[in-house]
């Protein structure tokens, strides 16, 4: 297992994916799934002690509404977890930072902006262009 130091941010003179860069995107989305399995928890407390059995109408619509709006929340946040889980597997297995459909790397700005992500750029425009024709 490789220790980082912990200011290291992995930077494009380095070979591409190595040890320090994979040890690097490995925290940085252990971390993320934490910090939303920490939500998680909380927001499963909150529903259990907001009650429902609120006299006036107005406050019960209040309340259902927000907790509808946290049980949305949620539910990106298990979808995204789920992106979170398939990106650690792809470390493991020697594929993260690689685009699956090129095979060409994805990049290090983009992976930092959104480190569960399987495209490239360009093959993500290509994606958005034909979703657009097909839906257009």
């Amino acid at each position: 297992m490789n220790t980082l130091p912990p200011d290291y941010k992995p930077s494009e003179t380095e070979e591409y994916m190595n040890e320090n860069q994979l040890a690097y995107f490995r925290k940085k989305l252990t971390d993320w799934k934490n910090d939303l399995l920490k939500g998680t928890d909380t927001t499963l407390q909150d529903l259990k002690e907001t009650s429902l059995n609120e006299a006036d109408p107005n406050d019960r619509a209040s309340a259902e509404t927000d907790q509808y709006l946290e049980l949305r929340t949620r539910d990106r946040a298990r979808k995204l977890i789920k992106k979170i889980d398939e990106a650690l597997a792809r470390i493991d297995n020697g594929t993260y930072g690689y685009c699956e459909e090129t095979g060409e790397p994805i990049g290090l700005g983009r992976l930092e902006a959104r480190p569960v992500t399987t495209l490239s750029i360009e093959a993500q425009e290509r994606h958005e262009r034909k979703e657009k024709t097909h839906n257009g």
